[in-house]
């Protein structure tokens, strides 16, 4: 793609989210995600393959229905109460109406069966920019909104959420769909805490981010997109194979690794809001997700690929990938567990 035409498109999905951050009028933020929508699809259909441009009308098909959706119902809530702030939705209507399209637009169970197809349909580098950056904008908004929610409605969005993620991913073979729902479980774990403590929210996608960076990096530093390929990427380079396998399993909440951290911190707020029950269905859709993650760390470092090379192993591997976004998403995915007490200080 012409570097001029990047330029603009990157641009675009940085003003679109930007503008859906700094609007407190609903028009400018359904603006906003209009302009990230349109910017998104040429970086999508990039590669003219027919998956490709399966994957971007299926994506643009589905965020032009949220987002009518999304102006229907504001259009709705000011016709009711005269008032276009996102902080002022009263009607309950409206409100639903707002939590279903937004959660259409980041892949929330039971809104989630465009997510993993669209996601194999593309390359890694666009795969995590829709996995990241494009949850952005909608999840500001669902924050925004989530005391004018009904709690039963975001409690159900994320139990929902983490049971499918869970149980979608388990008999995967194609790795950006095990990634795809590992996103929806991780929307489910935000989700359930928003209504109690949203600083937790924004924690977990941070760290969130962290981690699915340094997963789609590490696979597109290793050309990885099924499990098959995983077998022998050791021999080509043993120490991203490591961190990769650590990565995962950071992605799976095990300690001492970062991602052990958000999960901890939900647990211990939905034990203290008096949830026990939700806290249990949470901890064990977590053990689902950690058993395709066991299962992509198994094929990568404990199983010799059949196929023997008869070629010099080429440990030394030249590559042309820039290796420092991989290297510091990597750090910040297994190293931030000790910062925890910091970390509780500032969400406390």
């Amino acid at each position: 793609m012409n570097p001029y035409v990047l330029m603009t498109l990157l641009s675009s999905l940085g003003l679109g989210t930007t503008l859906t951050f700094a609007s407190s009028h609903w028009l400018l933020a359904w603006m906003g995600l209009e302009i990230n929508t349109l910017a998104i699809v040429p970086l999508m259909a990039q590669h003219h393959h027919p998956r490709a441009v399966e994957a971007t009308t299926k994506y643009f098909l589905i965020q032009a229905t949220a987002a009518a959706m999304i102006l229907f119902a504001s259009t709705t809530n000011a016709w009711l109460t005269g008032q276009w702030e996102i902080n002022s939705m009263t009607s309950p209507v409206a409100t639903t109406m707002i939590i279903a399209a937004l959660a259409l637009k980041i892949g929330l169970a039971p809104m989630h069966l465009w997510m993993p197809e669209v996601l194999q349909g593309l390359d890694l580098l666009t795969g995590l920019i829709l996995s990241t950056w494009q949850k952005l904008a909608p999840l500001a908004l669902i924050i925004q909104t989530a005391q004018a929610i009904d709690p039963l409605v975001l409690t159900a969005f994320g139990l929902t959420s983490t049971l499918v993620g869970g149980w979608g991913g388990l008999n995967q073979t194609q790795l950006r769909k095990v990634l795809a729902y590992s996103s929806i479980a991780h929307m489910g774990w935000m989700i359930i805490v928003l209504q109690y403590a949203p600083q937790l929210t924004l924690l977990a996608l941070v760290m969130y981010i962290f981690m699915t960076s340094a997963a789609f990096l590490a696979l597109k530093a290793s050309s990885a997109t099924n499990i098959s390929t995983l077998a022998i990427i050791w021999s080509k380079n043993p120490t991203l194979t490591t961190t990769t396998a650590l990565v995962l399993l950071s992605l799976g909440g095990l300690p001492p690794l970062t991602g052990f951290m958000p999960k901890w911190f939900i647990m211990q707020e939905l034990a203290a809001q008096s949830l026990p029950l939700i806290a249990t269905i949470m901890a064990l859709a977590a053990l689902l997700s950690l058993y395709f993650y066991l299962r992509l760390c198994y094929s990568m470092t404990l199983t010799i690929s059949p196929n023997t090379a008869s070629s010099v192993t080429p440990w030394r591997i030249q590559t042309k990938q820039a290796s420092l976004p991989l290297a510091l998403s990597t750090v910040m995915a297994l190293g931030l567990l000790p910062m925890t007490p910091t970390i509780m200080m500032l969400v406390t």
